[in-house]
């Protein structure tokens, strides 16, 4: 079951969402103007930017997607 989830930033302003829950244990991040920032994997533990460029080889944050420069 796919669960989507809101990132907020400190004035409680959604800045980004995840949703989670793909059968290849994977999550899509999508900025505040809902554009695909990228993907998660929990299976390798990366994190890919739009364009398939790896962001982290170690962890599978989303953090590091929301609100980074193009």
């Amino acid at each position: 079951m796919l669960k989507k989830e809101y990132v907020r930033d400190g004035k409680n302003r959604v800045i980004g969402s995840v949703t989670s829950g793909f059968s290849d244990e994977s999550a899509v991040i999508r900025d505040d103007q809902n554009q695909f920032a990228g993907r998660t994997s929990d299976r390798f533990d990366t994190t890919r930017d739009a364009h398939g460029n790896l962001v982290s080889l170690n962890t599978s944050d989303p953090g590091l997607l929301i609100n980074r420069k193009r």
